[in-house]
């Protein structure tokens, strides 16, 4: 019997045309001695940093042209699917630049979950985390100080709970608009998606960028949508108001509540690596 599992094993292992990496150093100072460790670094800033200064544009653009103070015209602006445009859109282009370079998370819980699921160090998301907080804050402060004006006059583009919403629908909103966020970046990552499970070639920032525009679709009206620590966090120091720090935890807790309930999703229901665990430990017995 064991011969025969073995001999199965075999050809598996023969006819298996893909491979997942390695899992990442949990903690990874080795990385702290390489250049492309800071390259990558750089990269997140840069790429949240044009993130937040076009789609915060975009935002405060879409208010003052639907003020019916200034615009009587209630069909001017972009409109929320124009929104959703611009978010989706950068969210594609950038992820696309830099996923090469840094893997193109842009968003602090995008770090988070990969870190849940060993595809990053800990030192790494860290300093991704903050490179990201960063980016989004100078990405902001740029807009401020273009059009200051426009900037206070229409809140900045900071999160906010919609009136009529209790916390426990923001909260949810935000967890399961990150959850598809995540197990989009998971899926369309996925070595073995990728190498056998699709008759096309999978170009992982499309489906990223959809999925950020679906999502924004659908929480625009209740949180604004945050599904981006960064992107809320830079917002609310830039803006400074007391009413987008009121419920500004709700745009962290959601965010990695949502990411690591991806993560786990992904990694060890659908990929079973705890199945797989298991079973190298009983073989290695």
């Amino acid at each position: 019997m064991a011969k025969e599992d073995e001999e199965i094993g075999k050809t598996e292992m023969k006819t298996k045309d893909y491979h997942d990496p390695p899992p990442a150093a949990l903690i990874g100072t080795n990385e702290l001695g390489k250049w492309s460790f800071y390259r990558a670094i750089i990269a997140e800033f840069i790429a949240t940093l044009l993130f937040l200064y076009v789609t915060i544009l975009t935002v405060i653009g879409y208010k003052a042209q639907s003020d019916p103070t200034k615009n009587p015209d209630a069909c001017a602006g972009v409109g929320v699917l124009g929104i959703a445009w611009s978010f989706g859109g950068m969210i594609f282009i950038l992820v696309y630049c830099t996923a090469g370079i840094s893997g193109g998370h842009l968003n602090p819980a995008v770090t988070f979950g990969l870190f849940l699921a060993r595809k990053v160090s800990l030192i790494r998301a860290v300093m991704y985390m903050v490179a990201q907080c960063l980016g989004a804050i100078c990405g902001v402060a740029l807009v401020k100080a273009f059009q200051k004006s426009y900037f206070n006059k229409y809140g900045g583009g900071a999160n906010e709970l919609a009136e009529g919403y209790s916390k426990g629908v923001g909260l949810a909103a935000e967890i399961i608009g990150t959850f598809v966020l995540v197990y989009t970046v998971f899926s369309a990552t996925d070595p073995k998606r990728n190498a056998r499970d699709s008759h096309v070639p999978v170009l992982a920032p499309l489906p990223i960028g959809f999925a950020v525009f679906v999502v924004i679709l659908a929480t625009v009206p209740i949180t604004g949508t945050g599904i981006n620590p960064a992107r809320s966090f830079g917002a609310a120091v830039i803006y400074n108001k007391q009413k987008a720090w009121d419920d500004h935890w709700m745009f962290w807790v959601g965010p990695f509540l949502g990411a690591a309930i991806a993560a786990l999703y992904h990694q060890y229901i659908l990929r079973a690596s705890s199945i797989k665990a298991l079973g190298s430990f009983r073989s290695n017995v």
